[in-house]
């Protein structure tokens, strides 16, 4: 009785990878329902990214001429910073609350490597800032096991849609 109330509740198998993102329904109740506590703040949570990622990687500081000028106690109240804070934010967001439209999400993540392309960003920035944004998740969502799993998983998919357009295969042209 239970596996028929459990499909209907969640519209169908909840564990079931979606062919395109990977990511099942449950999944994507996980991500979203904790994103929305992480967005709750989103310039502290976003600047605390940053300061996390600078520490981890102070030499990714020469893309952002803004930066290069602050002490990272600063980072709070320049309005450039904050701008480019609500930027990645802004774009995490909307992907997150499209993870049950993957085609969509993944055409939003598709820009943000476009954008970065064009300022010769690489992809083992995206793969630094990647892990520090997860390590950064498990600490301050106090996430469990399950739901560190669906981060990854949504990561991994919304990441990669950056990556592909980051730095298109050669071999594709």
């Amino acid at each position: 009785m239970g596996g028929w109330v459990t499909r209907l509740w969640w519209g169908g198998d909840p564990d079931s990878p979606h062919p395109a993102s990977g990511l099942s329904r449950r999944d994507v109740y996980l991500v979203k329902r904790q994103w929305k506590a992480i967005y709750a703040n989103v310039i502290p949570n976003g600047v605390e990214l940053f300061k996390r990622y600078f520490r981890a990687h102070p030499d990714a500081k020469r893309f952002f001429i803004f930066v290069s000028k602050l002490r990272e106690d600063d980072y709070d109240t320049s309005a450039q910073f904050k701008a480019h804070v609500l930027n990645l934010m802004g774009a995490l967001n909307a992907a997150v609350e499209h993870l049950h439209e993957p085609d969509v999400a993944a055409a939003l993540m598709a820009k943000v490597g476009e954008s970065h392309r064009r300022r010769s960003i690489k992809k083992q920035n995206f793969y630094d800032m990647k892990d520090v944004f997860l390590k950064m998740l498990a600490e301050v969502t106090e996430s469990d096991q399950v739901a560190l799993q669906s981060w990854g998983r949504a990561v991994d998919f919304l990441f990669g849609s950056i990556l592909t357009t980051l730095e298109p295969d050669p071999a594709a042209a």
